[in-house]
């Protein structure tokens, strides 16, 4: 790996007329559009607060082991991102890895996708009597609110297979009670599947089966883990002459009539301006809004203001290899524990784990402030032995030592507010800041995923070098769950057929109330 300067050269120093470009980030979207500009002659200068570049697709790494947050595979339908993969990496620093992962309910293991045989018969034949009953029953009388989560699923799968398999893990992603969510996110995820549908589709000769959704079998996967990508990916922006300064603030967006013209910096030696022609932002848009000099106007800083976010730790455990277990994740839907999902890191690549020996990493879904978020590492680390051993997946005792990754504003919140927030700041920074380009999940307060965020990046950055006009904003969002095995378009400029705009996947709309409610309950 080549070393970067912490010092950041002039911007714009490349081809004739090269524009002097500043970008905000070093995750995925931020490094996506360095790279393509110096491949276009363009130098960029990019910032990046923390000290390790990825944002949420870092690889972190502790005592030797090295942690994936959230887990990050590498499946996509857009060409040119798979092709940039491996353009970045060379194909034997990938791994091809099989898809697995399990549901937790009262101390047994579920299929995941739901298998409709397996989840009765898992549950016992009283219970699957009465789950069966209770669907017969939502078909008789239908939830009359079906446009919030959890008539959504009941009206499929019957109240008692919702509460089993869908109400726990939704409620712990997004701190609310599950009816009081926009049924947008089931409507995406589940998709056509129901009760009936998974049990003919069970029980019919394998020559009439209807596919529902295929999830993906295998996907690839950088063996070092994610920031392996985004580590290369930094010193080939670095090789092509722009450069990425790391623990570096962005504190103000200067801008002047036609536009933005300069960034002032801070680290660690004190501030400095950098001028740009050009801004490419992936910094959570609220907080870019806040960055602007001459302030925005009132209502566009209410509306940054107003915009939410749900944020997310990983307790990693180390624990002996018979511990673990073969899937790349369980989702833990059993009541009474507070871990959201469990990855097993030696089951996504061995390169992340030692001989002997695996890691496990609990993922809590979290806001900043709560009592989660601001507990001490060690009892974050005895609270999640503790919750292994009650789910009877491994004993305390077994837990050799631990880590703590704090990951703020994982997520951005769909409340109800949300979409007009972004309008307002969307139609704002048209007209007066043209020349700054939000970029990726946070830069444009949507909940896509690695490569819808590298997508926009790539077309920002073919804007900027080329004159393109596309539209960032319309990047397809796939009406089907992006995983879903069957051949599909690439993702591309435009709309979907639905007529939604954006970038990435479906999220539930969270209602205001309770997201304040939440907070206020979480810090008493």
């Amino acid at each position: 790996m080549s070393t970067i300067s912490s010092q950041a050269p002039e911007s714009g120093q490349g081809a004739p007329d090269a524009p002097a470009v500043v970008v905000i980030g070093a995750g995925p979207a931020g490094l996506t559009a360095a790279y393509q500009l110096v491949k276009a002659g363009v130098r960029p200068a990019v910032f990046e607060a923390d000290d390790v570049v990825g944002g949420i697709s870092r690889t972190v790494e502790r005592g030797g082991w090295r942690f994936d947050i959230g887990g990050h595979r590498f499946f996509t339908k857009a060409g040119p991102v798979e092709a940039l993969w491996h353009e970045i990496l060379p194909d034997e620093d990938f791994l091809m890895r099989p898809r697995m992962s399990r549901i937790h309910y009262r101390g047994k293991l579920f299929d995941y996708p739901l298998k409709a045989g397996n989840a009765l018969s898992g549950l016992g034949v009283v219970e699957a009597v009465r789950c069966v009953g209770s669907y017969v029953w939502a078909q008789i009388k239908p939830p009359k609110d079906q446009t919030k989560f959890e008539g959504w699923v009941a009206a499929r799968f019957g109240f008692r297979l919702y509460s089993i398999f869908f109400k726990t893990y939704t409620e712990k992603v997004w701190g609310m009670p599950a009816n009081e969510i926009e049924a947008d996110w089931a409507a995406q995820r589940i998709k056509n599947l129901s009760l009936f549908k998974a049990v003919a589709n069970a029980l019919a000769p394998k020559r009439n089966q209807k596919q529902i959704t295929s999830l993906i079998e295998q996907f690839q996967y950088p063996k070092y883990g994610p920031g392996m990508m985004w580590e290369r990916c930094r010193d080939l922006v670095a090789d092509g002459g722009g450069s990425v300064v790391m623990n570096t603030w962005v504190r103000t967006v200067h801008r002047a009539e036609g536009g933005a013209v300069a960034v002032t910096v801070k680290d660690a030696d004190g501030e400095r301006t950098v001028p740009a022609d050009h801004v490419i932002s992936s910094m959570p848009i609220s907080a870019l809004v806040r960055a602007m000099d001459p302030p925005a106007p009132a209502e566009v800083l209410a509306a940054a203001d107003d915009l939410r976010y749900r944020d997310f730790l990983t307790v990693a455990l180390v624990v002996p290899e018979s511990a673990g277990f073969p899937d790349n994740w369980i989702y833990i839907h059993t009541p009474g524990v507070r871990v959201g999902r469990i990855q097993n890191f030696g089951s996504w690549s061995p390169y992340l784990v030692k001989e002997g020996r695996t890691c496990l990493g609990l993922e809590y879904f979290v806001s900043e402030g709560d009592d989660l978020w601001e507990a001490a590492d060690d009892v974050l680390i005895k609270q999640g032995a503790q919750e292994l051993e009650a789910l009877g997946l491994v004993s305390s005792d077994a837990v050799e030592e631990g880590y703590v990754v704090r990951m703020p504003k994982a997520y951005p919140v769909y409340d109800e507010y949300y979409r007009g927030n972004v309008e307002v700041i969307r139609e704002w920074l048209a007209r007066e800041a043209p020349n700054v380009h939000p970029v990726g999940r946070n830069g444009m307060h949507r909940y896509n995923n690695q490569d819808h965020s590298m997508m926009t990046a790539m077309l920002t950055a073919e804007n900027i070098a080329t004159g393109t006009t596309h539209d960032v904003w319309t990047v397809n969002v796939e009406e089907e769950y992006h995983e879903e095995a069957a051949d599909q378009k690439p993702a591309s400029g435009g709309s979907s057929a639905s007529g939604t705009s954006g970038t990435g996947r479906d999220a539930p709309i969270v209602p205001r109330r309770r997201v304040e409610e939440a907070k206020s309950d979480q810090r008493v």
